[in-house]
């Protein structure tokens, strides 16, 4: 079979120089605001956070036990016991030749001394203490700085605040943080088949899954949503949805309309209101995805099909999403893995398929499909935990060869 590509089939543009161009033509749009540490998860840093202070800001004790001057430990040393530093309440004195301090985990070391001993290497009896084998210096001791150091670059600005990031903020004693405005996003569903789930379904009508499942995501991304509802195979309608929703928020996210069926209105009307970015990619699925800008409201319409829609979300949507937003993605982490069992593909566009990849017995990974590949079939999405990335030119996948994967078990959908 001849291999095909995107100049064999017009109009379509390959994801890699689509993401590009996207994300060239948005900025960040949210402004900065200062709030209080407790109510900044999951939003997005607006400036790199510097230390103000040693972290931790004073040399302390690792474990349970005894502090002394390395040097002195022996056998045939009995040290005289002199005190004892408790967490929050430091043994003021100071280790001198053959003295040592109990102390206990993360208490502040006492002046003089330079090691700690475990308790269960000491033995300890009216007031002296012998020390069991030999001992380092700064063994079991944490220095001061020695996680962050005053004035160092704890964080740059675009980190998403997530539980552990929150934990280090609090470690540097701050109240307040400045953080991005969380983005303003409507949510829009076009088709006369769609009904909201609960309400009695017609003949030839359906439920309108994609608007509650991307309104999830956006919720995971912490995101402001306006639930603007199904909107009727109107141009009109249609029109008078999108111009309202542009004026005040950042981004409107449409769902279906964008493909070149008589009721799909959505890329038609985008072209009277506004301008299109792009519009067809060379992928799978996903290819009906469009692009574009209503005044300077970042505009994303998705596919119809709900896994085209989830697909097209993760890999378009979001990293707009998140330059809109200011925050700095990391690249994605993608793993090798064997094709278990045979994967159908034709070349000419670039296939995200559902996959479930699983650790074999001699520590590999393999991987097969997570059920049908139709974009229509979401249980197959429910099912998966990766996203297998099979290149634009690449034919069907044969048992044994190896592939490209993303996980998506733990992810924002």
């Amino acid at each position: 079979m001849a291999i095909q590509d995107c100049c064999s089939q017009p109009g379509l543009r390959p994801f890699e120089d689509a993401r590009a161009d996207m994300l060239g033509q948005l900025d960040t749009v949210a402004p900065a605001e200062l709030v209080p540490l407790e109510q900044a998860l999951n939003r997005v840093l607006a400036d790199a956070v510097i230390s103000p202070l040693d972290v931790p800001a004073f040399a302390n004790s690792a474990m349970d036990g005894y502090a002394l001057r390395a040097e002195d430990a022996g056998a045939d040393n009995d040290l005289e016991l002199i005190g004892t530093s408790f967490a929050g309440h430091p043994f003021t004195g100071r280790v001198e030749a053959g003295q040592c301090v109990r102390i206990m985990t993360g208490a502040a070391l006492p002046l003089g001394a330079d090691s700690v001993v475990m308790q269960e290497n000491c033995h300890s009896e009216h007031n002296r203490v012998t020390i069991k084998g030999d001992v380092q210096p700064g063994q079991h001791v944490r220095l001061a700085a020695e996680d962050l150091a005053q004035g160092e670059t704890v964080f740059q600005a675009g980190m998403r605040i997530n539980a552990r990031v929150l934990s280090v903020l609090a470690s540097l004693g701050l109240e307040q943080v400045n953080v991005r405005r969380p983005l303003r996003v409507a949510l829009i569903s076009t088709g006369d088949e769609l009904k909201h789930p609960g309400e009695l379904l017609a003949p030839g009508e359906i439920y309108d899954s994609n608007r509650i499942g991307v309104a999830a995501m956006l919720t995971r991304l912490g995101v402001d949503i306006t639930d603007v509802g199904i909107i009727a195979d109107d141009p009109e309608l249609i029109r008078k949805a999108f111009l309202k929703a542009a004026a005040s928020h950042d981004a409107v996210i449409t769902s279906g309309g964008v493909s070149v069926g008589d009721a799909d209105h959505t890329k038609a009307v985008l072209e009277d209101v506004g301008r299109i970015g792009f519009w067809k990619l060379a992928i799978k699925p996903g290819k009906p995805f469009a692009f574009g800008h209503i005044d300077q409201c970042a505009f994303f319409g998705l596919p119809g099909n709900p896994v085209s829609a989830a697909v097209t979300f993760h890999l378009l949507v979001r990293p707009g999403l998140a330059r809109l937003a200011g925050e700095q993605l990391a690249p994605t982490v993608t793993l090798q893995a064997t094709a278990l069992m045979p994967f159908k593909k034709s070349p000419g566009r670039m296939d995200f398929q559902r996959g479930r990849v699983e650790r074999q017995a001699d520590g590999s990974l393999g991987v097969v499909p997570a059920g049908s590949q139709s974009s229509a079939v979401f249980s197959a999405m429910a099912e998966a935990n990766c996203l297998l990335h099979l290149e634009q030119e690449r034919g069907r996948v044969e048992t044994g060869e190896t592939v490209t994967l993303e996980l998506i078990d733990g992810l924002y959908w």
